[in-house]
């Protein structure tokens, strides 16, 4: 950016100050929006003089100066208006509108008016400058197009890019749309630590802090899953809440390490249960946020009006690899199959080798809604043994556009078998799979107290964002994603 130009935005504001004039004053009395005034005058007459005075505000976009007529296009939360200053209405004061820059802060009064083209204009009759823009806008304000500008400086990207305001509105509105999706049902939203004695309720890596009052390490969370379950064993029966998450893994289109879940336990319910809850809540989110059950992503369509389509992990896998595949097979045959498929799996048993196979041969074709049912145990902790299929648990995973959006089990909620599920998990830790579980006995002991049947769902906020805002990663839906500090 051009330092001459901050300099003398730098002198205009000492100027003004020696003039007894605040370039920072306190407040302004909007009485109308850009939005509104198209959405009441747009079919006016050029030429038209509405006799409304309104006060309008927002920042300074664009600005034409033709001697004694000056137009500028200012920018609000709802839009652009014209303004449409003339020697005649304000006199020497037009040369102090004429000096302003673009990306000024301005108040205006003035009348509703359409020019002789026919462009709806508020005439000013008298402006403020509410704060003085220090720096010039990007490009001419026509776009800021460089993508690591734009995450590390999002407040450009929003003033700049009408698409940034776009995809955050859409995100505002997948977030207001579950909330009362969940609240309709009865749901009670809760607040639950952030920080942890232990990272637990997934299978990740977490980041670890240091409490000085009590001088003990602890963890950022790394799911919601735990805390809420005590909560369903405490009698609330039917809880939710949407928070952030801590994973410490990679970046990817799909991955950021500090991201949004929503998590709910629905006592009394199953994955089936879970399932309808799922189809039924995007469908109703996507109507509120686009207007229809049918959204357009990269290009193509994808109709979320339940029922989805359901199928069963290990057919996916095998009909994907041309294999006959079982979750209870020895894990030296299961790696050297996969190996022979290009997919090389160190760590784990079989049932790491299955999932390894599912990312690569399966997720990415799953355009359609579809949930993916009956997973491995070994890769499921949480979820209950399958009724009718052994070696295998009843979850499912949400997908849409090839991304998986949403997990959710018949919880366990027999405490011995949870801690044998906990005993396998640390036989994986110690043999070197840093994602595995850690043993939380204090879990265990609120489970003996008595869990009721239970199903439980995470959907992750950011990538359902992503899907319905048609956008290629989930820094897009982020306000400010993690990068690594600039110069």
């Amino acid at each position: 950016m051009s330092t001459e130009q901050h300099e003398e935005r730098r002198r205009k504001v000492e100027t003004l100050r020696e003039r007894g004039i605040d370039p920072y004053p306190v407040g302004f009395e909007q009485t109308a929006e850009a939005g509104d005034l198209h959405a009441r005058f747009g079919d006016l007459a050029p030429e038209t003089s509405t006799g409304e005075t309104v006060s309008v505000a927002g920042r300074l976009m664009g600005k034409r100066d033709l001697g004694k007529l000056s137009f500028g296009v200012l920018q609000d939360r709802s839009g652009r208006i014209q303004l449409f200053a003339d020697k005649g209405t304000l006199g020497d004061e037009l040369a102090a509108f004429v000096d302003l820059d673009l990306g000024d802060l301005l108040g205006v009064t003035g009348e509703v008016i359409t020019t002789k083209k026919g462009e709806l204009s508020v005439r000013v009759h008298e402006f403020s400058l509410l704060a003085k823009s220090l720096w010039p806008l990007p490009e001419k304000w026509h776009g800021l197009a460089d993508v690591e500008t734009r995450y590390r400086q999002r407040y450009l990207d929003l003033i700049a890019n009408e698409e940034a305001r776009r995809v955050f509105g859409v995100r505002a509105g997948v977030l207001r749309g579950l909330r009362r999706a969940f609240e309709d049902r009865g749901y009670v939203e809760v607040e639950t630590p952030v920080l942890q004695n232990q990272a637990g309720g997934a299978l990740a890596t977490p980041f670890l802090t240091h409490h000085n009052a009590l001088d003990i390490d602890m963890y950022l969370r790394i799911a919601l899953e735990l805390h809420l379950k005590r909560l369903i064993i405490g009698g609330i029966d039917k809880v939710f809440e949407i928070g952030r998450v801590f994973r410490n893994e990679g970046v990817s289109p799909q991955h950021n390490p500090e991201f949004t879940m929503l998590e709910s336990y629905e006592a009394y319910a199953d994955y089936d249960d879970i399932m309808a809850l799922v189809e039924e809540t995007v469908a109703g989110v996507a109507t509120d946020v686009v207007g229809s059950t049918t959204v357009e992503y990269r290009g193509r369509p994808i109709d979320l009006a339940p029922p989805w389509k359901r199928a069963p992990f290990m057919e996916l896998i095998n009909e994907a690899t041309g294999r006959e595949w079982d979750p209870d097979m020895a894990v030296d045959d299961a790696r050297a199959v996969a190996a022979e498929l290009g997919v090389d799996v160190e760590v784990g048993g079989t049932g790491k080798v299955l999932e390894e196979l599912f990312e690569r041969f399966v997720e990415p074709d799953l355009w359609d809604p579809t949930f993916v049912i009956d997973f491995p145990k070994e890769i499921s902790p949480f979820a209950r043994d399958h009724r009718s299929k052994p070696g295998l648990v009843e979850r499912f995973e949400g997908f849409l556009a090839g991304i998986e959006f949403c997990n959710a089990f018949t919880e366990l909620n027999d405490p011995e078998e949870q801690l044998r599920r906990f005993e396998v998990q640390a036989q994986a830790r110690a043999q070197g799979d840093e994602e595995a579980h850690v043993t939380d006995l204090d879990f265990v002991e609120a489970m003996e107290y008595g869990m009721p049947p239970t199903g439980g769902l995470g959907i992750g906020v950011d990538r359902l964002a992503m899907l319905l805002a048609d956008v290629a990663t989930v820094r897009e839906v982020i306000l400010f994603p993690h990068m690594r500090p600039g110069d």
